[in-house]
């Protein structure tokens, strides 16, 4: 019920960092996770982010980490045979669930999604990662852009909080400034898609979207997955999504009980 990755895919994973996958969840899935993003966003979680400023147009939900409690998105992760293509993307066997992303831009939700990379953020960290971002409406001029290559970089790049516009992690770290893409001349690479088509990137891959101006919603569903080198890692404070209380040390797998084994 997924796409094929067929080699030629694989290898240009591996050098840019960023492949579209045509129909990676084929249309009966994709209602599937319609329904799972219209009961998560009727019954947020606790880890629902705030997005807008006061006096900022428009509505942008987002939350994750809701897998467990929402029965459409376990399916879609569980069932659907998502794992083969991220295990052919990844090139290992082992593919292992970190977390869901639930993303939506209402019409008129003039704000974009600042220049960031994941990796950062996250307590994990390995040559074997993916995000797939899946759009749940038709994307034309509003699609995710990712700078090809970036996933290469010798430093991360620096997380930020987007709101505070301050530096994520206390203290001072061997991060790189946040880099301006258009303004560096940097390439960029984004894509029109349909429902169930997916943007394949690495944790640490540049990437941002535009703001909503059209008329039409902006749904995604993103899943972020790991493979057979990703290990956790200890961050300077505190990492979204947060999980608190997991006991992993450094260089260890994730634990699997709480991130369950997919695929291998």
């Amino acid at each position: 019920m997924t796409a094929t990755v067929i080699p030629e895919m694989t290898a240009s994973y591996a050098r840019d960092g960023v492949v579209l996958v045509k129909g990676l969840f084929s249309a009966p899935w994709v209602e599937v996770l319609r329904r799972g993003v219209a009961a998560n966003m009727a019954d947020p979680s606790p880890q629902q982010m705030a997005t807008l400023k006061p006096g900022e147009k428009g509505v942008f939900f987002d939350d994750y980490c809701n897998w467990q409690r929402i029965p459409e998105l376990r399916a879609a992760i569980f069932e659907s045979g998502v794992a083969d293509a991220a295990a052919a993307l990844m090139g290992c066997a082992r593919v292992q669930l970190f977390h869901d992303h639930v993303l939506v831009k209402e019409p008129g939700t003039n704000k974009p999604t600042p220049w960031h990379s994941d990796g950062p953020y996250y307590f994990v960290e390995g040559r074997h990662t993916v995000s797939f971002r899946v759009p749940l409406d038709p994307v034309t001029d509003a699609a995710l852009r990712c700078v090809p290559g970036s996933h290469l970089w010798p430093r991360d790049v620096l997380p930020t909080r987007w709101m505070a516009e301050t530096n994520f992690y206390p203290g001072d770290h061997d991060y790189m400034p946040v880099p301006d893409p258009e303004a560096e001349g940097m390439p960029i690479v984004e894509w029109p898609m349909e429902p169930g088509d997916a943007v394949a990137f690495h944790y640490r891959t540049l990437h941002g979207t535009r703001g909503n101006t059209t008329a039409n919603r902006r749904r995604a569903f993103s899943l972020r997955l790991v493979g057979e080198d990703a290990r956790y890692v200890e961050r300077p404070g505190p990492t979204s999504p947060p999980f608190p209380g997991h006991g992993m040390q450094p260089g260890q797998r994730l634990r699997e009980d709480w991130f369950p084994v997919l695929r291998g």
